[in-house]
């Protein structure tokens, strides 16, 4: 898939911009506060509805404005016009495919599949599991869209169950414990699929990370993802787990009011060699983890849609050692459509730039392309 132009008006900095894009790499450079950045955003916007460094709508429209609106041409096998107008009066965001509108944001993930790799993913190995469990879902739910329901319907329940459970702390009225009994199968019933697929996931997804880390470090590392759930051993039934320790759990859960049992507390280890990442990882062994996860992802989503995602890098270079950038630079051409931000050009040898490449130049808002 490939992005061939795109449209901003009242983006951030951006009070008009037009751009047309290389199949290949495409590599935007300006200041910090001049508007890169931004372009990344407005992509991430058409594939997925949501900003990629989570901003609300109201805070990346223009000083001054009422809207902004976001146009961009799609290629695949067949052409599609994504458009995305967000109105402040009102707060509503509206997401448009070929001019008809999409009512649930649901329904485009995966469509326009695309990876990011910002500093923000930092919060993947160092941050909570809840950070790493939103990567984990983000990657199984752009290649499966009946996870992402699943999902969405757990945490409907979920929080149908903690209402409930807080309700009940309070009043402790039988009436509210036989509705727990319900919330409670069908928290069950999803989680318990969670569970299952998230196990899938990381069996399939390890041969993908070891092959990104490979081309990223030469020397010999073995990276591991071990998924840490309540179930121990594959074959466990997981149901039945899942209900043993509810009970297990049940007066905790009643007497503090909160979901304590559930794919919602799981976390996701990583480690290098046998030593988990977050105790014992240099900060060059974060780093290289996280770029291995993304490049991971971009291949993994390949090979499960059919289709080949947007990749977008966002002034990562600046972060790395000679090595570890060289290294990736070999690794793009492997990769399509690719954006890339920096703050300037003293490190552009090492992307090994070709003709088929384009060089964006963004000062406040402005953009012009060679």
């Amino acid at each position: 898939m490939v992005l061939k132009k795109i449209e901003l008006l009242n983006f951030r900095l951006h009070k008009h911009t037009s751009l047309n894009f290389s199949e290949k790499i495409n590599l935007i450079v300006g200041g910090n506060g001049q508007g890169k950045t931004s372009i990344l955003e407005s992509i991430y916007y058409l594939c997925t509805t949501k900003n990629l460094n989570l901003a609300s709508e109201s805070d990346v429209i223009m000083f001054g404005e009422q809207f902004f609106d976001i146009k961009g041409e799609f290629v695949d096998k067949t052409t599609n016009l994504a458009r995305i107008f967000y109105d402040l009066e009102k707060n509503k965001k509206n997401f448009f495919i070929d001019g008809k509108q999409i009512i649930k944001n649901a329904e485009i993930i995966g469509k326009l599949p695309i990876v990011s790799l910002t500093q923000g993913d930092q919060a993947i190995t160092h941050g909570s599991p809840a950070d790493r469990r939103r990567f984990i879902d983000s990657v199984i739910s752009q290649t499966s869209h009946a996870y992402l329901e699943i999902l969405l319907e757990y945490n409907k329940t979920l929080r149908q169950r903690t209402a409930l459970l807080s309700q009940i702390k309070e009043f402790r009225n039988q009436n509210l414990f036989d509705q727990l009994e319900a919330w409670t199968e069908a928290l069950i019933i999803s989680g318990a699929e969670i569970i299952k697929q998230r196990i899938s996931f990381v069996k399939n997804f390890q041969s993908y990370l070891s092959q990104a880390y490979k081309n990223i470090v030469v020397d010999f590392e073995e990276p591991k993802i071990v998924y840490s759930t309540i179930i121990e051993e594959e074959t466990t039934n997981i149901p039945q787990k899942f209900l043993e320790e509810l009970r297990y759990r049940r007066e905790d859960e009643l007497r503090r009011g909160v979901n304590l049992v559930g794919p919602h507390r799981d976390d996701f280890i990583f480690s290098i060699n046998g030593l988990e990442l977050k105790r014992f990882g240099s900060q060059g062994e974060h780093k290289t983890f996280q770029i291995a996860l993304r490049f991971a992802q971009f291949f993994y989503i390949k090979d499960k849609l059919g289709k080949t995602p947007i990749f977008l890098m966002d002034d990562i270079f600046g972060e790395l050692d000679s090595y570890r950038a060289g290294r990736i630079s070999k690794y793009l051409p492997l990769i399509g459509q690719a954006f890339i931000t920096m703050t300037d050009l003293t490190r552009i040898e090492e992307l090994n730039l070709t003709d088929e490449s384009t060089l964006i130049k963004i000062y406040h808002g402005t953009a012009t392309t060679t």
